[in-house]
């Protein structure tokens, strides 16, 4: 397989991480464990039942904690390290399966993909946190566990799908963030202003 194909596939892989670090992991494991893809050395310890236990403790904790307000904000600033990893892992494994890219290589091309959909989850949830007054906070989590598992199992199957999917979500998302921002900034001048004005 060529280059770029290797790369869509891995960030259609990688990407998800972002969101969820454990999901795209026990899937690929998974599928790894049932032989519907073959992994490479050394990331076949994926498809081992104790590793794919652990995945399942640490993915049943994420659930849970992700979805409690004020918690998940921790929950993110601790993942900041982790879900990055994930993400090179997989695109590593995913480069190591398909070949035309040194994984080394898809490693760090994974941390970038997994770390920039985490910096816009992480930027983006206190917003949903201030907004709903912190009732929004589980559908989105769910939203975003749906999201990355179906993703990552389309990674798998048909990776173009996932990454376009994926690049859209991470648009939408960054233009959102960006768009409160901006209005944040506004009103905030708009105050200073109606301040100064009284002063005077």
């Amino acid at each position: 397989m060529d280059i770029f194909s290797t790369i869509i596939s891995g960030f259609g892989l990688s990407a998800p991480a972002g969101l969820n670090a454990w999901i795209p992991l026990l899937v690929t494991g998974i599928a790894g464990k049932i032989g519907a893809i073959k992994l490479q050395a050394p990331f076949d310890l994926l498809t081992n039942t104790w590793v794919l236990a652990i995945l399942l403790l640490l993915l049943t904790i994420e659930i849970f904690v992700d979805k409690i307000p004020a918690v998940d904000t921790i929950n993110d600033i601790v993942h900041t390290f982790i879900r990055p990893v994930a993400g090179g892992i997989l695109f590593a494994a995913e480069s190591g399966m398909l070949g035309g890219l040194d994984p080394t290589v898809g490693f760090v091309l994974g941390l970038l993909s997994a770390g920039s959909v985490h910096a816009v989850k992480a930027t983006g949830r206190p917003l949903v946190t201030t907004f709903t007054g912190g009732m929004g906070n589980m559908l989105v989590s769910l939203v975003e566990d749906m999201i990355s598992g179906v993703t990552a199992v389309l990674a798998l199957v048909v990776p173009i799908v996932a990454a376009i999917i994926m690049a859209i979500i991470l648009g939408l998302a960054i233009w959102m963030v960006v768009r409160w921002r901006a209005r944040r900034r506004k009103r905030q001048e708009a105050a200073l202003e109606v301040r100064g004005d009284g002063r005077t």
